[in-house]
Parts: C-alpha cells; sequence; structure tokens
C-alpha cells in the first residue's frame, strides 16, 4: 500500500515534484513528514520542524495529526499569501 506525497514552490526545487511513500497504518501527516525527514540530507533541510510549511491531505488543507488513508495524496508546501 502507499501514498502519493508532492512538494510544491521550493520544496519542489529541493526535492522533486513527486515521491511515493509505503503506507503504514495510523501513519498521520505528522509521522509522515517525520519518516521524510529521516530519508537524507535534503529532506531534512526541506522538511525540517523549524520550517512553517502546510499540508494537505486529498486537496484539503489539514493539520499534522490528520490519518492518512491508504492511496491518499498528500502535497506539502510553504505557506502563501495573495495579494
Amino acid at each position: 500500500m502507499s501514498i502519493t506525497v508532492r512538494y510544491f514552490a521550493s520544496l519542489r526545487e529541493a526535492l522533486g515534484p513527486v515521491e511515493t511513500v509505503a503506507w503504514t497504518q495510523d501513519l498521520t501527516l505528522g509521522r509522515l513528514r517525520d519518516q521524510l525527514l529521516a530519508r537524507g540530507e535534503a529532506h531534512a533541510a526541506a522538511l525540517a520542524r523549524g520550517k512553517s510549511l502546510r499540508c494537505a491531505l486529498n486537496q484539503q488543507l489539514a493539520q499534522e495529526g490528520a490519518l492518512i488513508p491508504d492511496g491518499a495524496e498528500v502535497a506539502f508546501f510553504p505557506p502563501v499569501t495573495g495579494g
């Protein structure tokens, strides 16, 4: 089972546009971020806990405590402002 992780803006430049991650039961957005941080230096720098990032789960903004269902699409992106 797997989920698709998409990156946008500066994250996309650092990590590429998309990757597939093995899904485990009871995986939350926060735990996924921790898993990704452990993937190596590029992930650790781009997704560092001190950075303000937004998460979307199946194209809906979500908090880090949200459970990820199998086959889901997760997106990480920096906060944006309109004008």
